[in-house]
């Protein structure tokens, strides 16, 4: 029997192995100690490519591993996200946006303020969107960069993010990996250390072993080494959120037509329909709760809100929930294996990352000896976001529907106590960096920023709240006012000299410029 060695061995590739392989690699260079990586994966496991969202995060992680921005959209056919678009979620007919960039970055700083640009726009009964240009590059379907006499520039300081097929984007960053052992095979078994229960090696389908210092777990639901073989056990949300099906497939682009720069989150009788544009098609999916439909009449609703038919790929049972133990003596599970939650909020591959840099920033150097109280720690921060992931799509569901059996029985049964204590909490304060938590180390996480948009969206701010803290102030809301004016006014005038959507991935696509670099994350005024 062949014997291989690795310090880190991977099992499972796609978007969250290679991923963990190419950042794990590039950090322990950056740190003077380079590392053996091999990564598992068998090509006899078939994928699934419906289309996936992106935070900002991942743009940041393509320049940290120095991965070329225009060879990434060309070769994987991925798209520009700068948000959601919520439809249907307070009422039927009512939509908001959810822009991903920070105006607080572009306005003068006031301290004690809170968020206060925000707290003017729900005094004024204006969407917190507007001064957003991320919210403006969503309403017009455009770039995020404008034709100039000295050829495009970017329009923002903020990065954006991406959607794309995650097969696609998995095999692209394997073309990518240097120096990274890849063994085309299955794991049947591991052996552990009787003593110390750490995985010492893997038995393979081809015969060969492989051994290694640490592992991780990528392979998605099967949980092939945390459960299986650690015994890390499940905690399922079901008891949080509603749905429990995911009914997959695919809408054609058609020849010509623009194409959206947002994930399009649609509110349905029985949970949603996610909408995630790729070049050429758009990748859907019905999750909704079998409570309330079958899979034939899911798939009749959705047929009759599109108003044609529609071939479904799958139709999945889904338990959205989270391992226990996701780093499990010298075991981390990542992506799928870690955690699963409806695709709400592009929360997967965000995680994924914020668990491999986390990883990365505490136990690069010592990922032999990783120390319970270390381990605990670790898994204290990535359980935690993971739950705060939880109680945020929780928060989606607070809604003024009461159309259908299922929404009358999400605002009787679903609404969790701590999303309900947050609501009261802010019919008495605007929401503010106070009210959360951050336990990742600095990484980004889920804050106000996030929360504002759904909570206006939703009608959950108070505005006679917001409008009494403007009141204490009138100079202080002059200046409110003032800003908003302007960075409406300017979101609007940027957006309008943005190059289509369409027409830049063309021609990005056509050129195949794999040479031009990574676009500039520095604003540049046109």
């Amino acid at each position: 029997m062949a014997q291989l060695k690795a310090d880190i061995v991977i099992v499972g590739g796609g978007t969250a192995g290679w991923l963990a392989a190419m950042i794990l690699q590039a950090e322990s260079k950056r740190a003077g100690r380079p590392l053996s990586i091999t990564l598992i994966e068998s090509s006899k496991i078939p994928t699934i490519g419906v289309g996936e969202g992106t935070t900002s995060l991942f743009r940041g992680v393509l320049q940290r591993l120095g991965l070329d921005e225009q060879e990434f959209i060309a070769k994987t056919e991925a798209t520009i996200k700068y948000g959601i678009r919520h439809r249907d979620w307070r009422r039927k007919g009512h939509l908001y946006d959810g822009p991903i960039d920070d105006v607080y970055h572009l306005a003068d700083k006031v301290e004690g303020r809170g968020s206060w640009i925000d707290t003017f726009c729900v005094a004024a009964g204006r969407s917190v969107a507007e001064p957003h240009l991320f919210g403006a590059l969503m309403k017009q379907n455009r770039a995020p960069v404008a034709s100039t006499p000295d050829g495009l520039r970017s329009l923002s300081q903020f990065h954006h993010a991406y959607h794309f097929d995650q097969a696609k984007v998995g095999a692209w960053l394997r073309s990518k990996a240097d120096g990274i052992t890849h063994i085309d095979a299955a794991v049947e078994g591991a052996r552990l250390n009787s003593d110390n229960g750490r995985i010492v090696s893997l038995v393979l389908d081809t015969g060969e072993r492989v051994s290694g210092s640490f592992f991780i777990d990528a392979t998605g639901f099967r949980r092939s080494l945390i459960c299986n073989e650690m015994g890390s056990k499940w905690k399922s949300y079901s008891d949080v959120l509603p749905v429990n099906r995911a009914m997959p497939f695919w809408i054609d682009l058609a020849e010509g037509e623009e194409i959206p720069t947002y994930t399009h989150a649609w509110a349905q009788s029985s949970g949603w329909m996610w909408q995630i544009p790729t070049q050429h098609r758009i990748g859907c999916g019905y999750v909704y709760s079998d409570a309330h439909l079958t899979p034939e009449q899911a798939q009749a609703e959705i047929e009759k809100t599109l108003g044609h038919a529609i071939e479904p790929r799958n139709d999945i049972k889904i338990d959205s929930g989270r391992v226990e133990q996701p780093l499990n003596k010298n075991v981390l599970a990542i992506g799928l294996a870690a955690s699963f939650l409806e695709p709400l909020e592009a929360t997967s591959i965000h995680g994924t990352l914020v668990s491999i840099l986390l990883f990365v920033g505490r136990h690069l150097k010592n990922f032999e000896q990783i120390s319970e109280e270390q381990e605990a720690s670790f898994n204290r921060a990535i359980y935690g976001q993971t739950d705060d992931f939880r109680d945020f799509i929780n928060l989606h569901y607070v809604s003024e529907r009461r159309d259908s059996t299922f929404w009358c029985d999400v605002a009787e049964n679903y609404i969790q106590p701590q999303t309900k204590a947050r609501l009261e909490l802010w019919q008495h304060k605007m929401p503010g960096p106070e009210d959360f938590t951050n336990e990742l180390d600095g990484l980004p996480h889920l804050e106000e920023l996030l929360h504002l948009p759904v909570l206006d969206g939703l009608g959950l701010l108070n505005q006679s709240l917001a409008r009494k803290v403007m009141n204490q102030d009138k100079h202080f809301q002059r200046f409110a006012r003032e800003t908003a004016d302007f960075l409406t006014r300017q979101s609007n005038q940027m957006a309008s000299k943005a190059v289509g959507h369409r027409a830049w991935l063309d021609d990005i696509r056509s050129s195949n410029l794999s040479s031009a670099g990574v676009l500039p994350s520095v604003s540049t005024s046109v």
